[in-house]
């Protein structure tokens, strides 16, 4: 169902633009006609099998909706989980390592800002204060600036780090000699009598799958949040050839695995494990080789993302550390708007005040 539809005059020079609420993931497919697919989204996390897939399995319970405005052939698109008392966050799991508006290709910077400006006019209608994370610099810069203008007040603090390694134009052996000597000394012992047997797939078996969940579930990590979300979107990377599933075997059990997306000269490392009893012998150190080598010597990306956390050992492969955002977004046109901006307000001098 549509929740509400709007129009009103473009703020720059072009057609009107129309605003409209949409309930759930099918009014948001039907209203899109295509244009959230993997052609027309740069961002896995925009695209309709993302959300529908997080919907399914990793936010049952959410109530998804879309704010979308458009004039002409231009749409923006946000993505929100509704919640109690006039609120909403991101729709975004803890696999979701970017959160930004959608967009259809093509459009300007100047038509961007304001077709983001006229959603969150829109939003003012039905929500008191909106969350986003994790938000990238420059998605900030342009949130912030298109909803402030729109009549809400924005806080901005830190949400979580990102590794990135700039690899464009750089061969394998180039970046791998500019990496700190003690990694470089630990991988070149651990393989030696390893007997360590790298495997990378650029498509999707549902044995080497079974050996991912079978590495995964004798690793320090927690728990697993949605299996089935995980296999769902690895099934749909390997068809679309954007899939690098990693693993190391010794004497054919597994004991590491990564799981790597590349699209659009980006390489995103989204999962890996290794075995704790396999601790010793380094085998996530000696995939991670394997896998960095594959991947820049086969597609050559520009960019390498390791995702978002600050351990320590993403700064051995990394070349560069950024902080992704959060914005706490209140609507000043409205009493309860107004009480939470204040209430973030006099919370933030607090926080300050203790630290000083």
């Amino acid at each position: 169902m549509t929740l509400s539809a709007a129009r009103m005059p473009a703020g720059f020079g072009g057609p009107a633009i129309e605003t409209r609420l949409l309930d759930g993931i099918d009014v948001i497919e039907a209203d899109a006609a295509g244009v959230l697919g993997r052609d027309s989204q740069p961002s896995m996390y925009n695209r309709l099998d993302w959300l529908r897939g997080t919907a399914r399995h990793v936010l049952p319970d959410a109530k998804l909706v879309g704010m979308r405005a458009q004039a002409g052939g231009d749409a923006a698109w946000l993505f929100l989980a509704r919640e109690e008392r006039r609120s909403a966050r991101a729709f975004a799991g803890w696999y979701t390592l970017d959160v930004s508006p959608a967009f259809t290709p093509g459009m300007s910077a100047a038509t961007r800002k304001e077709l983001l400006k006229a959603a969150a006019r829109a939003l003012r209608c039905d929500f008191d204060r909106i969350d986003l994370q994790p938000v990238t610099s420059a998605t900030a810069d342009l949130v912030r600036s298109a909803f402030a203008d729109a009549g809400w007040w924005v806080a901005e603090t830190d949400a979580t780090v990102n590794w990135v390694a700039e690899v464009a134009g750089l061969s394998f052996e180039d970046y791998w000699c500019a990496r700190p000597s003690r990694l470089q000394n630990t991988v070149r012992r651990k393989l030696k009598g390893s007997g360590l047997e790298p495997r990378i797939l650029r498509h999707f078996e549902a044995a080497a799958w079974n050996d991912y969940e079978r590495v995964y579930a004798q690793s320090w990590k927690p728990e697993e949040g949605s299996p089935a979300f995980l296999r769902a979107i690895a099934e749909a990377e390997g068809q679309a050839g954007c899939l690098r599933l990693g693993l190391a075997y010794r004497q054919g059990v597994p004991v590491a695995c990564q799981l790597w997306t590349v699209e659009r000269g980006i390489a995103t490392i989204h999962k890996l494990a290794y075995v704790e009893a396999e601790k010793a012998a380094s085998p996530g150190t000696i995939l991670s080789h394997a896998m960095f080598r594959h991947v820049m010597v086969e597609d050559r990306p520009t960019l390498i993302d390791y995702g978002n956390g600050d351990e320590p050992y993403k700064a051995e492969w990394m070349t560069r550390r950024q902080l992704t955002r959060r914005l706490s977004l209140f609507n000043q046109r409205s009493p309860g708007g107004l009480a939470a901006a204040a209430r973030s307000a006099a919370a933030t001098l607090i926080r300050r005040s203790r630290r000083a």
